[in-house]
């Protein structure tokens, strides 16, 4: 498995809240300023326990002046293995790529196609009688359906129309089925965002071109929205785009570009992720620098293949489905069927992995901006999975279309405990420490935004310790997770009051 560890942090404070600070973020910077340690591995710049455990102390670092202390400040990297995997937690009667847009605390809404729900396990066939329910957090009249986790709204006894339906959740566990948010000719749904109270919703038109928006005002009417038609005519084939916005709210598609590679052998992916931005959502776009470029060596020799939907969805626009690529060598990894989500500003992208000579699974990127290329951090599972990335219940649901899904506190990885000590009477020794304490990184919901999360760092307050001279840190690190992640310290940062 790749693994890129030294990227830069961006936290969600930008500014230096403090007048100065002692901090350690890079290699030669954690070994020159180790006095001990036991059970670590220093390795791209960062420090992870060789194990389950590992401790380190710092050397003594010291001032001509007194200094009183503000904080520690503890970062990990951002790559995110932090990953649990876990049966289905969508409705069970939702089918193809599932679409996740958590709306804001206790608002929680997949879309995807509809098929009648099953009886949950253990229970008798027979025809089911629906009955009225009521459920908490909801005001509409609601009916019963054979899994006791599942309800129809009014708008979800409305007839389906062929393409995307909308289910809502205050707790991850229950749904309540609203109907139809798309028509059938929109049943290639690919991504959600949120301005307001106003849903968008992308979808392909045909399959893997050009992705089209419905605009939304209310998804509990079991009706479609105004449809807004070509959203972004991408010039390259593939498409199953995701869509974010940015903290000014600026609209980013990262799209399938397959000019590189034959995307019907591999999964109908590519190594190729394009980039554009809008103002507003739709037209006009203008096209950025990839955000993945993963291509092998081109060799200028032009190929062709069909595509089996652009014609027979869309003649007018595609009276041929023939795709033009230039071959690459050797054979590459391709990704596609983008989701993407920021965590105090450090972004992310979730995607279909289909490497080169294996099966196909999860993979995920990373970058300190939207701006920047994103850097490959892991892959989880197998299938093909179709994803989608969301914040709900204080953790994060990556949703699949296959029978697994995975749940993550965060990219935070727990266990990490400090305490630091002060030389008040400047004689190069500690007379006084602070408590042990662990520090996490914690999460929550920016207000207007479904896909950019608020961010706060593992943060150690110092303020009740005496001013010093000088000042040690002691870290220990336990890994407790059962999966693949484990603690990976990147920086420490030590503030000081004025």
């Amino acid at each position: 498995m790749k693994l890129y560890s030294n990227i830069s942090l961006i936290l969600a404070t930008t500014a230096s809240l403090f007048s100065e600070s002692w901090q350690i973020k890079s290699q030669t910077e954690w070994k020159k300023n180790l006095q001990s340690s036991k059970g670590i591995i220093i390795q791209d710049d960062v420090v992870s326990p060789k194990e389950k455990f590992g401790h380190f102390k710092t050397k003594l670092k010291k001032f001509k002046s007194k200094k009183s202390l503000q904080s520690l400040t503890i970062h990990q990297s951002p790559v995110w293995q932090n990953w649990e995997e876990v049966s289905g937690v969508g409705p069970s009667n939702l089918k193809d790529a599932p679409v996740f847009l958590a709306k804001g605390p206790k608002d929680y809404w997949m879309f995807g196609r509809y098929s009648p729900p099953k009886p949950s396990k253990g229970k008798k066939s027979g025809k089911f009688e629906a009955k009225n329910a009521k459920l908490r957090g909801f005001n509409v009249p609601l009916q019963t359906t054979p899994d006791e986790n599942q309800f129809n709204a009014p708008g979800g006894l409305e007839r389906g129309l062929g393409g995307y339906h909308a289910w809502q959740s205050r707790d991850m566990q229950n749904w309540v089925h609203h109907g139809p948010v798309t028509p059938g000719f929109a049943r290639w749904t690919t991504t959600a965002e949120q301005v307001g109270g106003t849903t968008y919703i992308y979808y392909d038109f045909p399959n893997d071109q050009d992705p089209h928006l419905f605009v939304d005002d209310d998804l509990t009417d079991g009706k479609p929205g105004k449809n807004m038609g070509l959203a972004f005519a991408d010039p390259s084939d593939g498409s199953d785009c995701a869509v974010i916005r940015d903290l000014d709210g600026k609209f980013h598609i990262i799209y399938e570009d397959w000019s590189p590679i034959h995307a019907g052998k591999h999964s109908w992916d590519s190594p190729l992720a394009g980039h554009s931005i809008s103002p507003n959502g739709m037209h006009p776009f203008k096209i950025l620098n990839p955000a993945v470029d993963h291509r092998t060596k081109p060799t200028g020799k032009m190929a062709k293949y069909n595509h089996p939907h652009w014609t027979k969805e869309d003649p007018k626009r595609f009276p041929t489905s023939v795709a033009k690529y230039e071959i690459h060598q050797p054979e590459q990894d391709a990704y596609g069927d983008w989701a993407a989500i920021s965590i105090g500003g450090q972004y992310y992208l979730f995607c279909d992995f289909h490497p080169a000579n294996d099966k196909i699974r999860i993979a995920w990127f990373t970058s300190s901006s939207i701006h920047k290329p994103f850097e490959f951090c892991g892959e989880i599972g197998r299938g093909h999975p179709d994803p989608d990335i969301g914040f709900a219940e204080g953790k994060f649901y990556l949703i699949t279309q296959t029978a697994k899904d995975y749940i993550s506190t965060g990219p935070w990885v727990e266990k990490v405990e400090s305490r630091v000590g002060v030389d008040t009477t400047n004689n190069d020794k500690i007379d006084k420490w602070s408590k042990w304490s662990e520090v996490k990184e914690s999460y929550d919901y920016i207000k207007g935004f479904s896909k950019q999360i608020k961010k706060t760092p593992a943060r150690q307050s110092l303020a009740g310790l005496p001013p010093g001279y000088g000042f040690q840190i002691e870290v220990k690190i336990s890994d407790v997770t059962s999966n693949a992640s484990k603690p990976l310290i990147e920086s420490l940062d030590l503030s000081f009051r004025d």
